[in-house]
């Protein structure tokens, strides 16, 4: 289990390493090019969403607990971005098969 860590937040959100590796990149792609999203998650005290506004001046850090980073899935990344890109904001999706 990986942690995000963001400003604000009460405490390091906990993110199973195989998606945190996915969602890092996606996170990364959309600060790098100056465009800020929202970010939508459960709690971890049950099914109420959390909500976080990801800009790039505001602080992340991805921690990792697994020896080594996850191989990634490019169709998981399309639909991550696709999400990230609607005016719903980016939601953890399932992983396509295949």
């Amino acid at each position: 289990m990986g942690h995000l860590f963001y400003k604000g937040a009460e405490g390091p959100l906990d993110i199973e390493d195989r998606t945190l590796a996915h969602l890092r990149l996606v996170f990364m792609t959309k600060l790098r090019r100056g465009e800020p999203f929202l970010f939508i998650t459960t709690s971890p005290h049950g099914n109420a969403p959390r909500e976080f506004w990801i800009h790039p001046s505001l602080p992340l850090q991805f921690r990792f607990v697994g020896s080594r980073l996850p191989q990634i899935n490019p169709r998981w990344i399309d639909v991550l971005m696709d999400s990230a890109n609607s005016s719903a904001g980016l939601h953890v999706i399932r992983e396509p098969s295949g």
